[in-house]
């Protein structure tokens, strides 16, 4: 049985395609079947798992032209991507005179999400159309949590958003998870904001947190996961970690 998670925070800069693009390759490289869904007009998560921002098909033709996912998907080796493109960024205007427009990417995912364990939909750092839309495909939201001075601050926000969305659109939205990154353990302030959000979400927060790493950020850049990029590093050990750990309570 499929999980449908987005990957959701309205903040940005917390490591959410960071963690779209890495989780989905350490659980692809665990045996899990994945699918990205790029759901950003950035393309980040895309590029990140060396998708060409010149895929023939994207998320954007997908909604808005009616391609079948099917024919969108591209696969890698590290697992399958719904790529997207800038194209997507004015998709909101376009979506915004359609009947059930917030369901519109559930819709076109309804034929392809079987044949996956995980389909992960990364969404843009802002409410808006799009991201209703991936909060109303998805069963679970998965939250990275910057562990940084206003995390709790845009944790309040996100709760709030996504209570909206459970009263008027998807009543059986559930959190799936909240990851802590760019997490520094030589400092108070990082473990003091961890147990912050630990007391926030009892039992929602995963074991491992994802370090600040060097080798990490460099990674999107060659278009290569962590996990393959630099398999021994910090980051890529972190990522496996709670990888593991999602698979432990599936």
């Amino acid at each position: 049985m499929s999980r449908m998670v987005a990957i959701v925070n309205q903040k940005g800069g917390v490591g959410k395609t960071t963690t779209a693009v890495n989780l989905t390759a350490a659980l692809h490289e665990k045996g899990a079947r994945i699918l990205l869904v790029d759901f950003d007009p950035q393309a980040n998560a895309s590029s990140g798992l060396g998708v060409s921002r010149r895929s023939k098909y994207t998320s954007y033709d997908v909604i808005i032209n009616g391609v079948p996912a099917e024919q969108a998907i591209v696969h890698t080796q590290w697992g399958d991507v719904l790529p997207s493109s800038s194209a997507l960024a004015g998709a909101g205007v376009e979506l915004a005179d359609m009947e059930r427009r917030e369901f519109v990417l559930k819709q076109a995912l309804e034929s392809v999400k079987e044949r996956y364990d995980y389909v992960f939909i990364d969404c843009p750092p802002s409410l808006e159309l799009l991201t209703l839309n991936g909060l109303c495909a998805a069963e679970q939201i998965l939250i990275p949590v910057q562990c940084e001075y206003y995390a709790l601050e845009g944790l309040s926000d996100l709760m709030s958003t996504m209570r909206a969305v459970k009263r008027r659109l998807n009543p059986g939205l559930t959190v799936f998870g909240v990851l802590l990154t760019m997490f520094d353990g030589r400092t108070n302030f990082s473990s003091q904001v961890a147990q912050e959000v630990r007391r926030f979400f009892p039992g929602r927060v995963y074991a491992a947190a994802i370090p600040r790493n060097v080798r990490l950020a460099e990674a999107p850049s060659h278009g290569m996961p962590i996990t393959a990029y630099d398999r021994h590093s910090k980051g890529a050990k972190a990522y496996r970690d709670v990888a593991d750990e999602i698979l432990a309570r599936s």
